[in-house]
């Protein structure tokens, strides 16, 4: 199977079994979950989840030694890395729905980038920290794109992210939606381990940092205030076909819309957006 930088939902995991002893030289396993493994150990470095294609093994023998074991997941890395993450043409006119979410940049910009994303997805804090800010310098900024960002938290592997979708629609209730977007991703690491209550907490104190109003972020964060708004956009995204996150759909209702899957860097975007600015 190929990877892409994105993760994956629950529609596309394989239940991983690893049952590998530290201390054995030679591992035995089954054929058949030799892939499964390779993936969880892949998941669980943070390389790639997303995945489409196919993988077909070509070791021969039920014995896998561990050198044999890290030669295949070096490869597979090896694999992703040169891999060109795909594009494709929704068909014409493709009706994307922005909803009534959270906007950075010009609401009245020619294009949008309509984007599906998990606060603690490390691939969606990628993008965000190594490629918005150069479609911001280029684009958004210059009021002819706009981010419409939509909530895609899985829970099944990131329970911070439900929570960390609903700090950001509290914050911009109070027109500090980006605020709390870069800050979120910025400090990813501080708060996607932490137990939940940790988390709320170092939300809490990031709405303190951005001079929000206290009470009212807080009142809004404790009773999940915009849970239902988050199913919606879930909903919306498995109906668009998101698989995984970070997915991007570019364009408008007039000239249709580009899908964009995974963190692909800013030429790729670049390439969408100037030839849809042409149009």
């Amino acid at each position: 199977m190929s990877f892409e930088n994105s993760e994956p939902d629950d529609i596309n995991k394989q239940v991983i079994s690893n049952d590998i002893k530290s201390n054995k030289q030679v591992i035995s396993i089954k054929k058949s979950v030799f892939r499964g493994i390779i993936l969880g150990i892949i998941i669980t470095v943070g390389i790639a989840a997303f995945f489409a294609g196919s993988y077909t093994s070509n070791l021969n023998s039920e014995q896998v030694s561990q050198k044999e074991l890290q030669d295949a997941i070096s490869k597979l890395e090896l694999k992703i890395l040169q891999k060109q993450l795909p594009t494709s043409q929704l068909p014409s006119p493709a009706i994307i729905s922005a909803d009534n979410d959270p906007i950075i940049g010009d609401p009245n910009a020619q294009i949008t980038i309509i984007e599906f994303s998990d606060f603690q997805c490390p691939f969606c804090a990628r993008f965000n920290t190594q490629t918005l800010p150069s479609i911001f310098e280029e684009y958004i900024s210059q009021g002819k794109v706009k981010l419409v960002f939509r909530d895609f938290p899985i829970q099944s592997i990131h329970p911070n992210a439900l929570p960390a979708s609903v700090a950001a629609e509290c914050a911009n209730e109070q027109g500090k939606f980006k605020e709390m977007h870069d800050k979120l991703f910025d400090n990813q690491n501080q708060w996607n381990k932490q137990e939940t209550i940790d988390a709320l907490f170092l939300f809490k104190q990031y709405a303190l940092e951005m001079q929000l109003d206290s009470k009212t972020f807080e009142s809004c964060l404790d009773n999940g205030k915009y849970i239902d708004e988050i199913r919606k956009d879930l909903k919306d995204g498995q109906n668009y076909g998101i698989s995984g996150t970070p997915g991007f759909f570019i364009g408008n209702e007039k000239i249709g819309y580009v899908e964009l899957k995974g963190a692909q860097p800013f030429e790729s975007f670049k390439k969408v957006i100037d030839e849809q600015l042409d149009v």
